[in-house]
């Protein structure tokens, strides 16, 4: 009895804000030098931003995903064309995405693709991977290769690897050829966010020990426009800060986790274990890292109908009709986010 009430107390000191996570630091970040990241429906994620925001992300790391708007607002889509394609729905090619993509730059809804000529893009696909099957990246890069120049794209087959954020960070990783909880892999020394970062920018440092404490939580409520799990965002988001980066000047990476990775379901591994704040800790590089959270439908603090049972970032359309454009309330969320980073601390 006296745990159930403690339990009670706790969500409502967090329901009035009392137990709010601090708010995401101003680090007078560099806000034109912005590079995304993702895996599965991270990976969805990381693309559509950069579409979308092509005139502020330089590049983006993808892995284990498709094209920009794959699904094109259809669950079923979702799970066939854009997962395991066969005849009657395969993954769509640049002729079938290209018009879409016109038509919203027409009407100021993503920045004009052409902004993407000056880019990287890094793409993983694992030989082992039955989620996201090859003919679906193979589409991905047909779309990059409509605007990217081809040396400005890499394509990585990792042999044996299965659908996973690939680390050698995590001491618990699982064997690199399963596709299961916590998703997270190791594949001998493969590292991928260092091969990421390594090609999408330059002159990449050794890596470093991370320091436990540089990664912070933040309370992501300012910046969704109302309740976060309207849209399926948690309450809070993690940044990794190291500590040459508090004096400003740091570029920033977004790290988009995949289905059953948020913190809901695994706590801060993604954040600490993915691999990425190795790197960010030698580089001046601030790794943000966006959370959403699982809904089945009605959830409590919340007036809207939303599906997302395993925690997977928007990109078919259950938060909201333009979930891939500017005006996407996850879009939306995370762009604030980095333009937050990017402003002068208060004095």
């Amino acid at each position: 009895m006296m745990k159930r009430t403690y339990a009670m107390l706790a969500a409502a000191l967090a329901a009035s804000g009392v137990l709010a996570a601090p708010p995401l630091p101003a680090l007078r970040a560099d806000g034109s030098a912005v590079t995304v990241s993702g895996i599965s429906s991270g990976g969805y994620m990381a693309g559509q931003f950069q579409v979308a925001y092509s005139k502020l992300v330089r590049g983006a790391g993808i892995l284990a995903a498709g094209p920009y708007d794959c699904a094109d607002g259809s669950f079923i889509r979702a799970l066939t064309a854009c997962m395991a394609p066969n005849r009657w729905m395969p993954p769509p090619q640049p002729d079938d995405v290209k018009p879409r993509l016109a038509s919203r730059a027409r009407l100021d809804l993503i920045d004009p693709p052409a902004a993407l000529a000056d880019d990287k893009v890094w793409v993983l696909t694992g030989s082992a991977d039955r989620t996201v099957e090859r003919p679906v990246v193979d589409a991905l890069m047909a779309f990059y290769r409509q605007w990217v120049p081809a040396a400005s794209t890499r394509l990585v087959t990792l042999p044996g690897a299965g659908h996973a954020m690939i680390s050698v960070a995590d001491g618990k990783a699982n064997a690199c050829d399963t596709s299961e909880p916590p998703f997270i892999n190791r594949c001998g020394d493969f590292d991928a966010p260092g091969e990421l970062l390594g090609f999408l920018l330059d002159g990449l440092k050794p890596k470093a020990v991370p320091e436990p404490g540089n990664l912070v939580a933040f309370d992501q409520r300012p910046f969704t426009g109302g309740a976060p799990i309207d849209s399926s965002m948690a309450d809070e988001g993690y940044a990794y800060v190291p500590a040459a980066c508090r004096a400003g000047g740091c570029r920033v990476h977004v790290a988009f986790h995949g289905c059953r990775q948020g913190a809901d379901a695994l706590g801060r591994r993604f954040a600490e274990d993915a691999g990425y704040n190795a790197w960010a800790e030698s580089n001046r590089l601030v790794i943000l890292y966006p959370q959403v959270v699982a809904r089945s439908g009605w959830a409590w603090g919340s007036l809207r109908w939303v599906y997302n049972p395993k925690g997977c970032w928007d990109w078919w359309g259950y938060s909201a009709a333009d979930y891939a454009t500017r005006n996407g309330p996850q879009m939306v969320a995370v762009r604030k986010m980095i333009s937050r980073l990017a402003e002068a601390p208060a004095r």
